[in-house]
């Protein structure tokens, strides 16, 4: 591998806060970087990013999609469920979800996502300056995973604060004496939720999955936890990014409140997106731009650069609502493609259809109170405020 100036940390700030031009650089001078610091070897172009995520047998997933030392382990299944497996276990696994977590159960959510995008936009309006992210966003999707398990409403403001904060931490990284705590009293309450739905079955998600036979209490909850992280953060980061770049291009704006949301979905997806990078175990060794990469090898492949590679996107640093997305994966290919990828653009549609409908365009983005996430494999705001008057 020749020597290359250009210098890559998923962990530096300053690239997690915008690591686009990182990102250009390393498509065009190093398309397999190395950081033998961290252990990591990163693919940054579509084309190769592409390949790596269909090809299950070189590029395993049995150490699980994130990066971090704490975890990148082969435990990683017993809290990310079958994203950290590969076949057969992961075709066994993922069949029996699919086989609940149906297309048909997911439309049927939507009335229920309007009535709750509804609910904290109103309340939003109401205070006329506060947090996307915080009193919108986040809440939002984690709603929506308490109505398809089935928690009762009484329930879900103690268990929406224990997930949030749960979010905030990889969940095999270190964390806090409390983090720990809500970790175990989360895990204890979804196993008592599937014990209820196997004594007393309802219509809702893991009663579905506790009749369906093929999975034990375990496997369910370990789901339930994937379910948390997988089906939130990917949907928060979206509403995030949608709102804050509609609010950066004020035509692309225009477009979006003139009945182009499919589209500022679809664009706000490929132009920020919320999963940045998953990791894979490389299973043999694998020449690759003229470097033999050893098996077992941490390979960290970057969807978000593939996402702005300018030969498959042209300009891909334009934001715009009339470009083809039709090749961005936002939600992975192959086998691991998001299996929640309906649920999240349904709640993203869903909620920027209400926002059109409730929220003048004119709306105020207070750059200077932006937070982000710290580095996961996953990127996005954590808070966001805005004002905004009713449309």
């Amino acid at each position: 591998m020749e020597r290359v100036d250009v210098v890559y940390s998923p962990y530096d700030p300053s690239t997690n806060d915008d690591p686009y031009p990182v990102y250009t650089r390393l498509r065009r001078e190093a398309p397999l970087y190395h950081n033998s610091e961290l252990g990591f070897y990163a693919l940054s172009r579509h084309a190769d990013v592409a390949a790596a995520l269909v090809d299950s047998a070189r590029y395993s997933s049995d150490h699980g999609p994130m990066i971090d030392a704490g975890a990148w382990t082969p435990q990683a299944r017993a809290y990310l469920s079958f994203v950290a497996m590969d076949p057969p276990d992961h075709t066994r696994m993922r069949g029996v979800v699919s086989r609940a977590f149906t297309p048909r159960r997911v439309a049927a959510l939507e009335p229920m996502i309007r009535d709750i995008a509804r609910a904290y936009i109103e309340d939003g309006l109401a205070k006329g300056t506060f947090d996307f992210a915080a009193d919108l966003a986040a809440k939002l999707p984690l709603d929506v995973i308490s109505e398809l398990m089935g928690v009762p409403s009484s329930r879900r403001v103690k268990v929406r604060r224990t997930e949030s904060v749960l979010l905030k931490h990889d969940l095999a990284a270190t964390l806090t004496e409390a983090g720990l705590r809500g970790l175990l009293m989360l895990g204890d309450h979804y196993a008592s939720i599937v014990a209820q739905r196997r004594a007393e079955p309802r219509d809702d998600l893991v009663s579905a999955l506790a009749a369906d036979g093929d999975l034990t209490d375990e496997e369910i909850v370990a789901f339930l936890f994937l379910l948390i992280g997988a089906g939130s953060e990917t949907t928060t980061h979206l509403l995030c990014a949608a709102w804050y770049w509609a609010w950066r291009n004020p035509e692309q704006r225009a477009t979006a409140f003139d009945g182009g949301v499919p589209q500022w979905v679809e664009e706000s997806l490929r132009y920020d997106t919320p999963a940045h990078g998953t990791a894979r175990r490389l299973t043999e060794p694998t020449e690759l731009y003229g470097t033999l990469v050893p098996a077992n090898a941490k390979m960290w492949l970057l969807v978000g650069s593939a996402n702005r590679d300018e030969e498959v996107f042209p300009d891909p640093d334009v934001y715009d609502l009339g470009r083809d997305t039709s090749r961005g994966i936002s939600f992975g290919v192959g086998r691991h493609f998001c299996l929640g990828a309906a649920l999240a653009r349904l709640e993203g549609r869903v909620t920027l259809e209400e926002l059109t409908k409730a929220v003048a365009p004119g709306y105020h983005v207070h750059e200077e109170g932006i937070r982000r996430t710290t580095h996961g494999n996953v990127r996005g705001m954590v808070s966001l405020p805005t004002t905004v008057r009713p449309a």
